[in-house]
Parts: C-alpha cells; structure tokens; sequence
C-alpha cells in the first residue's frame, strides 16, 4: 500500500541543544500570523516530512552515556495536565514547542492528548488531575486552549500528529465489570459516558483544524487481542467517534502499544504453531490470545475498524519506543517442544514475566527506530512514550500531578488477577511517571533491537542473579510435575530462569513455577532451577529436588462415552461454560439416573464456593442435576471437578442424551483460568472428551481421571 522508509529528520543534534537554552523564554523565530497556509490533508502525514525533535527530552538522552546516538530521533510531546500546556520545570510550553518546530524546520509535530476526567480508571501511576465529572472543565481548560494554540496560522504549515487519549476507551471494555481487572472507578466511567464524550469532543474539535491528524489509542494485542475483546473494542471506538458532534471522518488512524512494551513482530513463533498437539494459543504466555505481536494485531484492528465503519483510509501507529526486546537473552531461533509452554517461552523475544506488566519493564530495549510507511495498513513505527520516562513510581512518591502510587510499579509486589498474580517485573528505584529514570533510559540503550550504531550503551553488567531457593513440588500426576521457588534477587533485575531436569534444561519461565510435562508414571526425576538477567549472567543452581511421579490413572472401559464443545472462547473471564452430551455405545440400555460426569478444573484465586447452572438442555434441565466438589486427589488442572448427572430416565443402546448446557462461576464472581484446565477443550463443534470422566455408579465407564 505504502513505500518503506525512514521518517526523515536532518542531523541536528548540536542545533538541538543550543535551542535547549533559547527557547524557554520568548520565543526568537516565531512564524507570524497568516505566514503559511494549511495544505489539504494527505493519506500518511508521515510521508515525506521532517519530524519534530523535542530539545527537552533530546538533551536528557544526550547527557547519558551513550545516548547520543538516539537524541535526535523524533517523539511526542506529552499534555498530560493543563499546566503543561503553558508549560512546567523543565519542559517548555505547547506554544513554545511549536515555535521550536518551526525554528528546526520541520513540518510534522506529535502531541498526546492526555486529561481525560477520571484518567486511566485502572492504573493508580498515571492517574489525572480531573475528577470523573469534570468533564466541562476538560473541554474548557483543556482541549479548547489546545486546539486554539494548534490553530494559529503560524503553525498551518506543519503536519499536527494528535494521540488521542491513551488507555481509557479500552478499559471501559476490559476493567469496567465483572473481570479480575475491573475496577469501581472503571465502572464509573463506564456510567457516566465521560470517556466517550470527552474523545468525541477532542475529535470534533481538534479535527476541525485542517491541518490536524487524529489517531486514537487503541490499546495493544495483549489486553484487547481475545475475541472476547476485539470486537467490542472496536464498537466502542466507533461510539467514541460519533458523539459530542464526532464523526469517523474525524479519526485519521489508531495508536497500539502506546508507552507498552508488546514485541512488533515474534520471529521464531506464530500463533497458528502447535506442539505435541497443543495450540500455541494453549501456552500460559499466549493464553488463547488470537495474536503474538503488535504488527500483526495492528493491522487485523485496522480490518476490523473499516468493517466498524470508519475510513478505508485508515492507517495505524504502532508505538516502538520500548518493545526492543534485545541483548543476550534475546532468542536466536525456536524453544525446544518438550512443550507448548516451553516452545514459547523459548522462541518469544518479548521477556516480560506476564504479558499484562506494564510499568517500566526489566530486559527491555529501544525498539525499531521512527519509520515511514513499514508494513501495509501501517502509516509509522512512531516513539510515542520517549524513552527514559517513567512509567510510574516503585514506592510512593508526594507529587502535585495528581498521579498515584500503583503497586504493578513495584518489583515486589506479586501481582493481581491482571497479571496473573506474577511478579510485576517493574525495575526498582523508579520515580513518579513522566520524570526522568536514568536507569530505565541505560538499560533501554543496552538492550535495543535493533542495535544501536554508535554510543557508549551504558555500562556493563556482569553480575549474577542469587540462586533460587526453596524448590518444591506443589502438585504432581502421572506425566507432569509442577515446580515452585523462591524469587532471586538482583543488582538489577532477574529476567528468567531455566529448569533442568537430570542437569539438562527442559524448559524456561519468566515467572517462579513451571510445569514440566510428557513425564513417565512411577518414575524418579532430579530438577533444579537457574536465575538469569537481561545481560546473560547465570546464577548458581538451586539446591536439586528428587521427584516421582504418580501411578498411572484409571481409564474408562465401558459401554458410554462422552462428547463435549467449547461454548467459552475466553479462558479468563468469570464462568465455565460448555455443552455435553452422553452417548451410548453399548448394546443395551443404560439408567441415566445412575450416570454421572466429571469436569475437572482448578478455580485459582477467589472465593472456594461456587454456583452452577444448567441454561438448556433436550431432556430438560429439571432432569439434569449438576454442583461442584473438590477432587480427594488433587492434580494438576484438576483441584475441582463439575459433577452432572441425571434424576431419571434410560438411555437407549446407540442413543445420546442430547445437548446439556452448564456453565460454573465462583460465589465472588473472580475470573479463572481455565487454559491449564485438564478437561478443558477448544473444540466448538461435539467431539469425544477423554479428559472429562463418565461414571456409571461409582465406577469410571469413560475417559482418564487425572
């Protein structure tokens, strides 16, 4: 659709610098009023111009060591309060950057739009300083004074890039209700439509300027990537557009991955790729996401988007200021397939512990430089967030921006359901989000991908990790054993650990346990764990743990048999759903009220009591009993089990009971995580379920009880 190139900019780094030192007073080479005119509105604004440096973060990245070698790249200027707009200590003014655009030559300016009411619902460190009603003061504080200072005729020559509103329309879909990442707050937002009115009455008024260029935040593949999510979203970006005066002819494009650290592309794996017959969507890291990366999500988003209604003109950004990914623990080919999780923890280049931290990640690098025009649908590669800027505060921290504490900033905290209850992987000693984090900036340096020409990159790192202690089995089977240890520690942070099996390494993971599987029943193993950090260092090993797995267990041999469909596409929502159906392949008739089924699952966190429901079914629910009861051998999968039965009737020889719909959720409605269920499938069509038990009496007449 568009050439490949690099978005031009002159070198200009000693000019940088001495405007550094002119401009925060009066400006000195102010374009006067009516000087230019505003061109019509191209496809890509990004083709062909020269983007704007911003001497405040350019002289920050220059004094580093090594970071010469990035301060002249192109990145967006942040309004996240109204005092920025007429400037703060240590960052010049909306009118003074302007100014400073027009003194540098360039014709292409990037600002986020960032005051929502209520900002970010759901994320404590980048709280805003409206409440969730002052939804007139945003408009008249705010997005008014802005859109008049972007529409003075000396600025009508330059190409405004405007990133509208990150992380707010994507939560009112995700944490607004009933997940294990909602939040009261989200919910109010939710309520009162202020999001919405608010982006609608950015677009409208923002997007009146000719020479304005609106993308709005949308997110990345890791929080909007599921079917349960994609969809939506994308409704709800349309109403967003078509409120307060709005309309899709407002909205030049969509942002991904804006200030996040989601890989552009997974070389060594795609989402279509299985392992011993399991999907890699089936992995603890992928989690039935339908996407791996951002390109790939960016640009079925933008489908998606036309489909919705908007322009088929449309062009995405993807933000790629952090999501580098490199250094020596970057993957050089495929993991190995002992198992699914192993393959993909192995092959995938982005080394978060969870794909849902989000706050100044340990191991991460600067990603692929400000480019033009990459890949199709895509109008940029663009460093919204610019490197070296915190994310957030690791301990709390006094401050006037209205901006809070949020323990995913901490690199103790062990997370929440958002996270998977993992480590957050946030670096330590971080200040509050938007200031200056020296460390975070070096460790980006040294981790770019692709490499950085050039620049000293920070010093080295050559110390190890501790050596993890306290391993131990938590749950073990016939075939697999499940691991757990204490955290190591580091002088920076710990990026991972090996397990090894007979001294041989079986498997990696970002997070403290791991399952080891495809084992032998009755068999003795040896396993002991490795810590390693972003710069390769290599603990010691842990103390090595001797483990026999079970006995092998029983299998049904009798004449039923069960068949079973996936009714829940999400793995992680707050219910169990799925339709059964019991056949008979016997030659006699069998008494149903003498049958019973087990569904076996694990309810992670929350509360232990439950509820169950049966929606449909062809002998009618009030012949179908159905409750929960916790297995008296608990296995991995398998802590649980949904038990269905029948109050009368025969099933004839050949016959099947029909479609049974039951679906499970606990007493607190938390989620679960159903992708390590042992019963659980993705099939959505009837097939035979060998994982899920049919009992005649007490004993198992079909399947494998784990």
């Amino acid at each position: 659709m568009r050439s490949r190139g690099t978005t031009p900019h002159a070198p200009r780094r000693r000019a940088v610098a001495a405007l550094a030192a002119l401009v925060m007073g009066a400006s000195l080479a102010i374009a006067l009023p009516g000087q230019a005119s505003a061109a019509a509105r191209v496809d890509n604004p990004y083709v062909g111009a020269t983007a704007y440096v911003n001497p405040d973060w350019s002289a920050r990245a220059a004094a580093e060591p090594g970071g010469d070698v990035i301060a002249d790249e192109p990145s967006f200027v942040w309004m996240d309060r109204i005092a920025a707009i007429g400037g703060t200590p240590g960052a010049r003014s909306l009118r003074a950057h302007l100014d400073t655009a027009v003194s540098q030559g360039a014709d292409l300016f990037q600002v986020v739009i960032y005051n929502l009411p209520g900002r970010d619902c759901a994320a404590l460190a980048s709280n805003g300083e409206l409440g969730p009603t002052e939804l007139g003061r945003y408009k008249s504080d705010y997005i008014d004074p802005i859109a008049a200072i972007l529409g003075d005729p000396a600025y009508a020559s330059l190409r405004i890039v405007t990133l509208i509103e990150p992380d707010s329309l994507p939560n009112l879909v995700t944490n607004a209700g009933g997940t294990a990442g909602s939040t009261p707050e989200c919910a109010t937002m939710k309520a009162n439509g202020n999001y919405e009115k608010g982006i609608g009455y950015a677009l409208h008024t923002l997007g009146a300027l000719p020479n304005v260029y609106n993308y709005v935040d949308a997110a990345h593949h890791g929080w909007l990537g599921w079917d349960s999510n994609f969809v939506p979203a994308a409704e709800q970006f349309k109403k967003a557009a078509t409120v307060e005066g709005a309309s899709v002819a407002d909205v030049h494009g969509f942002i991904v991955n804006t200030a996040n650290y989601s890989a552009l592309k997974e070389p060594h794996f795609k989402v279509t790729d299985s392992v011993n017959g399991a999907t890699v969507r089936q992995s603890s890291w992928v989690d039935w996401n339908y996407y791996v990366d951002e390109l790939t999500f960016a640009q079925a988003l933008r489908t998606e988007l036309v489909r919705q209604g908007f322009a088929s003109g449309i062009g995405m950004l993807i933000d790629t200021a952090r999501n580098g990914w490199g250094g020596p623990s970057r993957p050089t080919g495929p993991g190995p397939t002992t198992s699914v999780d192993a393959y993909v923890d192995g092959s995938r280049t982005d080394r978060r512990i969870h794909a849902g931290n989000w706050c100044n990640q340990s191991g991460a690098g600067v990603g692929e430089r400000p480019t033009t025009a990459p890949e199709p649908g895509i109008d940029a590669y663009v460093w919204a967030k610019p490197p070296g800027e915190s994310d957030g505060s690791s301990k709390p921290v006094d401050n006037d921006e209205g901006k809070g504490f949020d323990r995913m900033c901490d690199p103790t905290y062990t997370g929440n359901g958002r996270n998977g209850f993992n480590l957050t992987g946030a670096l330590p000693d971080s200040p509050v989000a938007g200031h200056w984090f020296s460390s975070q900036f070096q460790e980006l340096l040294r981790n770019a991908n692709p490499p950085l020409d050039g620049g000293n990159g920070g010093e080295q790192d050559t110390q190890a990790p501790t050596a993890p202690t306290a391993l131990r089995a938590t749950a073990k089977s016939s075939s697999s054993v499940t691991l757990a240890w204490t955290a190591s520690t580091d002088n920076r942070a710990v990026a991972g650990y090996d397990i090894l099996r007979g001294g041989a390494v079986v498997g990696s993971t970002a997070s403290t346990t791991f399952t080891d599987t495809g084992l032998s029943a009755s068999t003795a193993y040896s396993y002991t764990v490795r810590a390693k950090d972003a710069a390769g260092n290599v603990s010691e090993a842990s103390a090595a743990l001797p483990v026999t797995t079970e006995a092998g267990g029983s299998t049904g041999t009798g004449a039923l048999k069960m068949q079973y469909r996936n009714t829940d596409s999400s793995p992680t929502d707050n219910q169990i759903r799925m339709s059964l159906q019991v056949v008979n392949t016997g030659t006699t008739a069998v008494d149903l009220s003498t049958v019973t089924a087990r569904y076996w699952f694990t309810p992670e966190a929350g509360a232990s009591t439950f509820s169950t429901s049966c929606d449909w079914a062809v002998l009618g629910c009030g012949n179908v009993t159905h409750g929960v009861r916790a297995a008296s051998a608990p296995a991995p999968g398998a802590s649980h089990y949904l038990e269905a039965g029948f109050g009368s009737g025969t099933l004839a020889a050949g016959a099947s009971t029909g479609e049974i719909q039951l679906r499970v959720n606990k007493s607190d409605w938390s989620s679960f995580q159903e992708a390590d269920d042992y019963s659980r499938a993705t099939n959505t069509a009837f097939a035979d379920a060998p994982r899920i038990g049919v009992y005649v009496g007490s004993t198992l007449a079909w399947g494998t009880a784990p």
